[in-house]
């Protein structure tokens, strides 16, 4: 009998958008822009960045543990992996929150420079770094930066932990209810309570349990 893919279905993080939450398997194939996995004898072809692929070093026979999203249009449903919860949770903020990118340029992104120096060059609005990003541009960027800064709000949050004043879990998990679609006032008042009630919890706790105060 045949066992079963290994994956897990939706996490907090990506309830109600995805079936996919995460894969684990072997590579079978390996190329800086996409893996193929076996996951309980099924190939699955997955899309990286090239910060997840450095991440994994990723070969063939290597064992991999990744964070996906499943992006579904009426041509094509396409499955994209991350190493860690911040890149996929920047990623989803990108497609989701900034008009006019789709997973080909957040992909680019994540590929072009380091998360943290992203977030840094969201907070000092350095839009000519980021328009260094090979497919972002300086229109691209500059809307970046406008709508994660001033519409979505998420920079005020980076800064802080930047500066020690915000621990990374709670950023984390006001950042990851905010790629969900919340409003980053009510992402962080939610976590606040958890955290109230929890000190010291984790971010996947922080964001169990604002998205129970938040439903």
């Amino acid at each position: 009998m045949t066992k079963l893919p290994t994956w897990q279905f939706a996490s907090p993080v990506q309830a109600g958008r995805t079936m996919i939450a995460r894969l684990r398997g072997t590579v079978l194939e390996a190329y800086p822009n996409r893996l193929v996995v076996d996951a309980g004898g099924v190939g699955y072809e997955v899309h990286v960045p090239l910060s997840t692929f450095d991440k994994l070093h990723a070969s063939e026979g290597v064992k991999v543990d990744l964070r996906t999203h499943l992006h579904i249009r009426e041509t094509a449903h396409t499955l994209y992996g991350f190493a860690t919860e911040e890149e996929r949770d920047l990623f989803l903020l990108l497609i989701d929150r900034v008009s006019g990118i789709g997973p080909a340029i957040a992909m680019a992104v994540l590929s072009g420079m380091p998360t943290g120096r992203f977030k840094a060059c969201v907070v000092g609005g350095e839009t000519a770094e980021l328009s260094k990003i090979k497919g972002l541009g300086k229109k691209t960027a500059e809307r970046i930066v406008l709508e994660l800064k001033d519409k979505v709000g998420v920079a005020d949050t980076w800064q802080e932990v930047a500066s020690g004043q915000v621990a990374p879990a709670t950023a984390d998990a006001e950042l990851a209810l905010v790629a969900l679609g919340y409003k980053q006032v009510e992402a962080r008042k939610a976590v606040r309570k958890v955290l109230d009630e929890q000190p010291g919890a984790t971010a996947e706790e922080l964001i169990r349990g604002a998205l129970r105060s938040l439903q």
